[in-house]
């Protein structure tokens, strides 16, 4: 399937519902499921602080280096499960599956002592706890009308964020007092979400699906990650997505050491950070109004540009206003492109391939993710400041190779299944 027919031609912007109409209007199990990433989130503490409780427990630094490095793998592996899962069986089992087993999971880690089983855990508890990723974009696609998509994507970035900046500062504190409690915490959140995930979420209308296939007298549609591959321009855009997440992440990796190796205070790359934070926090969804009108070509082209010249910001010269400049550039990048890129895969996919399409995409960005650091440390070690001026370039392509990718959704009217 290459999906050449429906191409992106020339498009009207559209006016779309604002923040408050579009909560109002979402369905109340969209509302759970969104409650339910919170929650989750908020309590996100064991890849923060892996190493630190490691260590502690007597490992050596190395070891639990390592160990780290397992939990990203696993991090990657578990996307593409969890799409798998979300079409084998559906959206709603797959989430379930993920947050009650990482829930025991997170717990066993307390009472392993030996490292081999320790990293192993670590491998289960990443790849199981990432089922859910592609199944919740799943479900809200399902669940939520076309032209309020994007809004609601909007809406779950909201919550992956603000749960994701409020766990450190919990986290701190609840190590304080015991590690044992801190992944006990983490294990009771992400059983709450589970049980959201049992109650609220709806199940597939099993009378509906065993009537429909009676009457096409037909096996029923079974997909296959290859059958995503054969869409051409999707894999063209999970390139150009997998080369905007390598370029994306130097803001973790080679940035810190370009601010420190430029005789600037650290200080400002801890002020860029809470600067990017506190804009996504509150400007994304009043951007998101706007933009979720506008063509995926042009969101797309301005989000990836805009990486590009906060980046090329940042190759001029290592000072405050330079880095502030390009710091503000690329989060616009976030505001602007995030919410509709996210939401793309389930605008084209086929209803059978739906958890697939995301799960390709949300590995491709993880892949990115786990291949920028080193890349971007390794070029910093052996070209310097230049190492920007290779990322601007890279992101560059991406911003062209994404553009062909990508093609104008067909439109199509929502799939809510019926609760059982």
């Amino acid at each position: 399937m290459s999906g050449d027919a429906a191409d992106d031609g020339p498009a009207k912007a559209i006016a779309r519902p604002g923040v408050f109409e579009t909560w109002r209007q979402t369905p109340r199990e969209a509302k759970a499921l969104l409650a339910g990433v919170f929650v989750s989130k908020l309590a996100a503490f064991l890849q923060i602080f892996l190493v630190l409780f490691l260590t502690h427990r007597g490992f050596s630094a190395g070891q639990a280096g390592f160990a780290l490095g397992v939990y990203g793998a696993g991090a990657v592996l578990g996307t593409a499960l969890g799409g798998w899962l979300s079409d084998r069986l559906s959206p709603r089992s797959a989430t379930v599956i993920s947050m009650m087993g990482s829930a025991g999971l997170i717990a066993s880690l307390i009472y392993i002592k030996y490292y081999p089983l320790i990293l192993l855990a670590v491998l289960l508890v990443s790849a199981v706890g990432q089922f859910y990723r592609p199944a919740a974009q799943s479900m809200i696609t399902q669940l939520t009308p076309p032209d309020k998509l994007v809004m609601v994507t909007a809406m779950y970035m909201l919550c992956v964020n603000l749960g994701t900046t409020v766990a450190p500062l919990v986290g701190v504190a609840l190590a304080q007092i015991s590690y044992n409690l801190l992944f006990w915490a983490e294990a009771l959140a992400v059983l709450a979400f589970g049980l959201i995930a049992l109650v609220a979420l709806p199940k597939p209308d099993r009378s509906a699906r065993a009537a429909a296939k009676a009457e096409a007298a037909e096996p029923p549609i079974r997909g296959r990650y290859l059958d995503v591959l054969r869409d051409r321009r999707y894999s063209l855009f999970m390139l150009a997505f997998f080369l905007q997440a390598v370029v994306y992440c130097q803001y973790t990796a080679a940035l810190p050491l370009a601010i420190k190796a430029a005789g600037q205070s650290i200080w400002w790359y801890g002020a860029l950070i809470t600067m990017n934070a506190i804009i996504c926090a509150t400007c994304q969804m009043i951007a998101t109004k706007f933009v979720q009108g506008w063509s995926i070509r042009v969101v797309q082209l301005i989000g990836f540009t805009l990486v590009a010249m906060g980046y090329a910001m940042y190759a001029i010269e290592m000072l405050p206003v330079f880095l502030i400049l390009g710091t503000l550039f690329w989060t616009l990048s976030e505001i602007i492109g995030v919410p509709t890129m996210f939401a793309y895969p389930g605008m084209i996919a086929p209803p059978h391939l739906r958890g697939r399409y995301f799960g390709a995409m949300q590995t491709m960005f993880g892949l990115g993710a786990t291949v920028g650091p080193v890349l971007g440390v390794l070029l910093f070690q052996h070209i310097g400041q230049r190492v920007w001026l290779w990322m601007t370039l890279i992101e560059v392509v991406a911003t062209v190779i994404g553009a062909i990718g990508l093609r104008r959704p067909i439109p199509a009217q929502p799939t809510a299944p019926a609760v059982a």
